[in-house]
C-alpha cells in the first residue's frame, strides 16, 4: 500500500495519515480565524510575480497559489502537489474564485452601463441648447482586463523528487513554502538535495526562490508518520540550519535575504522565517 494511502483506525472510522504533509484542512490549521488572507502574502512583493511565470511546490488546495495570481498579477502560475485529491480541491477552489470574480465583473459592468446611459441622456438634453463642440464627456480609458484566473492558474499532480528529471529553465519565481520537512522525512538528505537542484534548474537566470523551511524541532513531532520517515529522521545530517549554506555554496544561488522573522496573525507553530534566494 502506498505511504500516502496508509490508514489508522479511529473507532469505526479510518483517518488518513498525512505522510507527505498533505493535510486536507492545512489552511484552517495555519491561518487565524480572524484573518481574511494567508499572512505570508503580506511579506511578498508584487515585483516578484507581476508579469512573471511562477511555480508553487506543494500547493495543497491551491489557496495561496490563487491568491498570488489575483493579488500580484503573475503571467502564469503552476501549483503542484503529490496528492491527487488536493489537486482536485485546488481546481474546485480555482473555479469557485473565478466565478466570484466574474460575478464581481458583471456587477461593475452593470454599474458602468448605468453611468453610460445617464451620460448619454445628459448629452441629448444639452445638445438642443449647447454647442456639443464645447462639451466634454469622459471616455472609458481604463486598461484592458488581464487574462482571467483560469487562463493564468493551473494545477498538476506531481512528485517533484521522483519526476521532472529533464527540467530546464522555465520560471522566474518558485515558491517552496513549508515543504522541505516532508521531502526530508520521506526521501532523506538525498531527496532534499534533489529538490534544491531541480529548483535551481527550473529557475531562469535572475530568478528567485521563496523558501519557508520548517525548523528541526518540528521534525520530531512528525517522524513517526511512516517507517521511511522514522528511518530518515535518524539519519538526516543536513538540518535546516545548513540550508542557506547548501543553497549558496553548493547549489549556486548568489544571495539570500530573510524577508520576515515574524508573521503577525500566524497560528502558533507557523510563525516561521521566509527566505528569498536569487539565482
Amino acid at each position: 500500500m502506498a505511504e500516502n494511502e496508509r490508514k489508522e483506525k479511529k473507532g469505526k472510522k479510518t483517518k488518513a495519515i498525512p505522510v507527505y504533509g498533505n493535510y486536507k484542512s492545512y489552511y484552517n490549521y495555519r491561518i487565524g480565524h480572524d484573518l481574511k488572507e494567508d499572512p505570508r502574502l503580506a511579506v511578498l512583493k508584487k515585483e516578484w510575480f507581476e508579469g512573471k511565470d511562477c511555480f508553487d511546490i506543494g500547493c495543497n488546495q491551491g489557496l495561496i497559489t490563487i491568491s498570488i495570481a489575483k493579488k500580484f498579477l503573475c503571467q502564469s502560475i503552476l501549483g503542484v502537489d503529490i496528492d491527487a485529491g488536493l489537486i482536485e480541491n485546488a481546481y474546485w477552489n480555482l473555479r469557485r474564485t473565478a466565478k466570484m470574480e466574474c460575478a464581481s465583473c458583471r456587477s461593475v459592468e452593470a454599474s458602468e452601463s448605468n453611468v453610460s446611459n445617464r451620460v448619454n441622456g445628459l448629452e441629448e438634453m444639452v445638445s438642443a441648447s449647447v454647442n456639443k463642440e464645447t462639451m466634454h464627456f469622459p471616455i472609458d480609458s481604463s486598461p484592458a482586463k488581464e487574462g482571467g484566473l483560469v487562463d493564468r492558474v493551473s494545477f498538476h499532480k506531481e512528485n517533484i523528487v521522483e519526476s521532472l528529471d529533464a527540467c530546464s529553465e522555465k520560471y522566474d519565481t518558485i515558491l517552496c513554502l513549508s515543504v522541505t520537512k516532508w521531502i526530508h522525512l520521506n526521501w532523506g538528505d538525498d531527496g532534499l538535495i534533489t529538490l534544491f537542484v531541480k529548483i535551481w534548474r527550473l529557475l531562469r537566470l535572475g530568478g528567485i526562490l521563496i523558501l519557508e523551511p520548517q525548523p528541526w524541532e518540528s521534525y520530531r513531532r512528525k517522524h513517526l508518520v511512516s517507517e521511511a520517515a522514522a528511518m530518515n529522521y535518524h539519519s538526516i545530517v543536513l538540518k535546516p540550519a545548513l540550508f542557506q549554506e547548501i543553497l549558496l555554496d553548493k547549489i549556486g544561488f548568489r544571495t539570500v535575504e530573510n524577508i520576515t522573522d515574524n508573521l503577525p496573525g500566524s497560528v502558533a507553530g507557523f510563525n516561521r522565517p521566509i527566505f528569498l534566494f536569487r539565482k
